[in-house]
């Protein structure tokens, strides 16, 4: 079994599940068909549900820019406290 799925894999489980679902399966054996568990399908129905694999891809790309900003304001206030230490010790 596969650990890890990307964004488009995911809504296309999740979209093949709907259609499964629809056909009047319970969600286990639909989980056995498309190979996850019952608590993986409920966390992606959570986490993507609704959303199409141009959202997932926009969505990874606002989250490694969050994650790129707090770095540069982490070493900006990083860079203020030593600056201030400096300061203070001059004075």
């Amino acid at each position: 079994m596969k650990k890890r799925y990307s964004g488009p894999q995911i809504v296309a489980k999740l979209r093949e599940a709907d259609v499964l679902i629809g056909q009047g399966k319970t969600v286990a054996e639909v989980c056995r068909e498309i190979e996850i568990s019952q608590q993986t399908y409920y966390r992606w129905r959570q986490k993507y549900g609704g959303m199409s694999p141009e959202m997932i891809k926009e969505l990874k790309g606002l989250q490694k820019e969050n994650t790129r900003l707090r770095r540069v304001i982490a070493d900006q206030a990083l860079d203020m406290a030593i600056l201030k230490e400096i300061n203070s010790k001059n004075s």
